[in-house]
């Protein structure tokens, strides 16, 4: 069981930069697979960036390949979104999510509460 807190949302003009953080609860942080993804109003839930229990390089959307940066940090159990070069139609609630091994990020089991972003132009 993981439980996520994401933190760092808000409002920002186009262009400008926001970061984006998840604070994880569990005792086996290591074991799981991290990403973000998010929703726009009436669009389906999309993948925007994460990275698989086994490490390795991080996945990212191509709407936002350049601009943003996910990390991780396994001492501090907290994954970070990094958003520069903010778009209008990266407004959405992001969504902080969780797979535990052997499972895919890109189907995970455990999500977040969720933040707004908004991008105005």
């Amino acid at each position: 069981q993981v439980r996520l807190v994401e933190s760092g949302g808000g409002l920002v003009q186009a262009g400008g930069s926001l970061r984006l953080s998840c604070a994880a609860s569990t005792g086996t942080f290591s074991l799981y697979g991290l990403g973000w993804f998010r929703q726009a109003p009436g669009k389906e839930r999309e993948f925007v960036a994460g990275v698989s229990w086994t490490g390795g390089s991080t996945t990212y959307a191509d709407s936002v390949k350049g601009r943003f940066t996910f990390s991780r940090d396994n001492a501090k159990k907290t994954v970070y979104l990094q958003m520069n070069s903010l778009k209008p139609e990266d407004t959405a609630v992001y969504y902080c999510a969780a797979e535990r091994r052997p499972g895919s990020i890109l189907s995970p089991g455990y999500w977040g509460q969720g933040t707004q972003v908004t991008v105005s132009s």
